[in-house]
């Protein structure tokens, strides 16, 4: 993936190393971080972090490998194998991005973040022609290049962009998929004041904003400006799959009823049936 400059890893003091800056990517004390923990202690870093010389020092910054030099850290160690690279900050930036994306779980903020992260590195890359053109010389826009090394669209590369302007309390709660991607792309759209008022409307309504919703407080935000009962007012509107059901399995009540009946059919005859013994048990009370 990587230009090695140095082919084989030398041990650096953790205390030269430094998180890259503005890195999207979380490190997380958690159950899974302990378990690294724990391996490095008994078998040392088996995979070397990378990292890259910072100018007019003598300290690195990481590349690859924040959870490895989190972990090392944590387990007491002094030193951590890396292989340097001297690449610039933006080099670097694509790189880090570039070695994530395929990652088996990567949050929606942590996506959007990479691929703000490596725009803005390619905008700053300037018309270089082997990061600016395809083989044809036809020319790229940034948002095609970020998609030509993940699995996104450049369309969705756009649209993930789009949450880095979403306030941290809403972005939190697409990370927890109490908001979906698409009504959150939409929220996007609106100012921070009315983003905190959301916020807090979320809160006391114990709702959150489906596409259609969204899509309204967007529409009335960019027209005369949201206010929190407006907020108020369309979260509180009953979604349909919030709507009381009852579930019955299939098999404990097709036998009572003609193969031929679909569904719907069968769906209209308990109503039917229900409303029968309501009525006569109505007539009996009033007797």
């Amino acid at each position: 993936m990587f230009n090695q400059n140095i082919k084989t890893p030398v041990n650096i003091p953790v205390s030269k190393i430094h998180p890259f800056e503005g890195n999207p990517y979380k490190v997380l004390d958690n159950d899974e971080m302990n378990n690294l923990i724990c391996s490095i202690q008994e078998q040392g870093i088996l995979t070397p972090i990378i990292i890259r010389p910072i100018e007019n020092t003598d300290e690195y910054e990481v590349i690859s490998g924040h959870r490895r030099l989190h972990a090392t850290v944590k387990a007491g160690m002094k030193e951590v194998p890396a292989f340097i690279y001297a690449v610039t900050r933006d080099e670097a930036a694509i790189m880090l991005v570039d070695s994530n994306l395929h990652r088996e779980h990567i949050l929606p903020s942590e996506k959007a973040f990479a691929y703000k992260l490596k725009l803005e590195a390619i905008k700053r890359q300037g018309e270089r022609t082997d990061l600016t053109s395809d083989q044809v010389g036809r020319k790229l826009e940034s948002a095609e290049l970020i998609a030509n090394k993940s699995d996104d669209s450049k369309t969705q590369v756009r649209r993930y962009i789009r949450l880095t302007n979403l306030i941290p309390e809403l972005l939190d709660l697409v990370d927890e998929e109490r908001i979906a991607f698409t009504p959150a792309v939409e929220l996007s759209y609106l100012n921070e004041v009315e983003q905190a008022d959301l916020v807090e409307e979320i809160s006391l309504c114990d709702a959150t904003p489906n596409l259609s919703q969204a899509q309204r407080l967007r529409a009335i935000s960019k027209e005369e400006g949201l206010t929190p009962e407006d907020i108020g007012e369309i979260l509180a509107e009953e979604k349909a799959n919030q709507r009381e059901k009852i579930k019955i399995p299939a098999e404990r009540i097709r036998k009572f009823f003609p193969r031929s009946y679909t569904t719907e059919q069968i769906e209209e005859a308990i109503v039917k049936i229900c409303e029968s013994r309501y009525r006569a048990r109505q007539g009996r009370d009033s007797r």
